[in-house]
């Protein structure tokens, strides 16, 4: 199932060993997993951006209103 949502303040992902990564504030799409959620975005440049971030910190960055989900 695909979400629409909000990044509305400082979201991160981290790939792999590396350092956080921060998602740009702006519209998402989700596509929820039971373990994770998958968030795409599209950059200011244009570029397509895709992270997955596991479901606990996803839910954490909603309630404390980091993303704002789409009703």
């Amino acid at each position: 199932m695909t979400q629409h949502a909000t990044i509305t303040g400082n979201v991160t992902y981290t790939p792999g060993d590396g350092a956080p990564i921060k998602i740009p504030q702006g519209p998402v799409e989700i596509t929820s997993a039971k373990d994770s959620a998958t968030l795409s975005w599209t950059a200011d440049n244009e570029a397509a951006g895709s992270a997955a971030i596991p479901r606990d910190q996803f839910e954490q960055y909603v309630r404390d209103g980091k993303i704002r989900l789409d009703h």
